[in-house]
């Protein structure tokens, strides 16, 4: 069973003036058959079945507490995109090996090729990104804020179709 797990709201700062922008660091894993499946024989397997792309799709949404709750800032809506290629270079994989296929994964149209099988996972299924905010949207005082982050993915060669869904506790942000 697929699951967000460890998700993780960090201000940049204790407190903001009114006309600062307020950077919440958001970061959280998806833990689970996926994660786990995700290994060098099932991309060699994909690879020989033409199943060569995988698209991953993820939301971040931060909204205000209390009784009338406002979206704050603007939502993250972003891609990861693993791409299974063959390869010669034996930093990769193993060379005695008759099969050589490995995995790159792009964020935002910049490719990242890790060496290991586990930093492949990491870089595709553990995100991390910057929340932004006008300070001047909250108003002065000490607010509370909560959101919820979901990924999803459509059915691969070894991977079924799943949408995510994870809540973001409150954490506290004051402006003077």
């Amino acid at each position: 069973m697929e699951q967000i797990d460890k998700i993780d709201v960090t201000p940049s700062k204790e407190s903001y003036s009114l006309d600062d922008t307020i950077h919440l660091m958001v970061k959280f894993s998806v833990r689970g058959k996926s994660r786990d499946s995700f290994t060098e024989s099932n991309w060699t397997e994909a690879y020989n079945a033409n199943d060569v792309s995988i698209k991953i799709k993820y939301e971040v949404h931060i909204t205000s507490t209390g009784l009338r709750r406002q979206k704050l800032g603007k939502p993250i809506i972003s891609y990861k995109k693993a791409a299974i290629f063959w390869t010669r270079n034996p930093k990769l994989v193993n060379p005695m090996k008759e099969k050589r296929v490995w995995v790159q994964v792009a964020k935002n149209f910049t490719p990242i090729i890790k060496l290991t099988e586990e930093e492949v996972r990491q870089e595709l299924f553990d995100f991390e990104e910057d929340y932004t905010i006008k300070a001047s949207e909250l108003g002065a005082g000490t607010h509370k804020v909560r959101g919820n982050v979901q990924v999803s993915w459509q059915k691969h060669h070894f991977l079924d179709k799943n949408d995510v869904h994870g809540e973001i506790l409150p954490i506290q942000v004051t402006v003077n």
